[in-house]
């Protein structure tokens, strides 16, 4: 499973193909539709979602810090990461580009089907991005992940 870590990774950090090209780089790790947190989740909005990562963080790269394997499942904590170079869609708000370079720690449950990613429980650090940028402040001024 760590090939398919791999390769979801990728299509996230290497640039998206234009058009309907992006999609179909996407169906060869996922499902489309796959179930994102329980939701039924049209693959081309992890399409679009990658493409305003990419916009937003340049480079965006990536580096997994552990990750597990089960029978049917696999699950891997990473950080993604770049300069703030464009608009950032986020689950507070809209945060225009800052220049700063910023990190988003996560953790991802791969449900595995037939070899391809069908469904994806997800955990994203937003806040330590967001103090990182400068757009909320923390009682004590620490970031969360140090």
């Amino acid at each position: 499973m760590v090939d398919l870590i791999d390769r979801a990774l990728r299509l996230w950090s290497d640039p998206v193909p234009v058009g309907d090209k992006g999609l179909a780089a996407f169906r060869t790790v996922y499902t489309d539709p796959l179930r994102v947190n329980g939701v039924p989740t049209a693959l081309v909005e992890l399409v679009e979602r990658a493409r305003m990562l990419q916009r937003a963080l340049d480079p965006l790269s990536h580096e997994v810090f552990e990750q597990f394997d089960a029978p049917g499942r696999c699950a891997f904590v990473f950080r993604l990461y770049g300069r703030h170079v464009g608009p950032l869609v986020t689950p507070l708000g809209d945060v225009a580009a800052t220049g700063q370079v910023v990190e988003m720690r996560g953790m991802d449950i791969f449900e595995i089907d037939d070899g391809g990613v069908a469904g994806v429980w997800a955990i994203a650090d937003w806040l330590a991005l967001l103090s990182q940028a400068g757009t909320v402040a923390l009682a004590g001024g620490e970031s969360p992940t140090g």
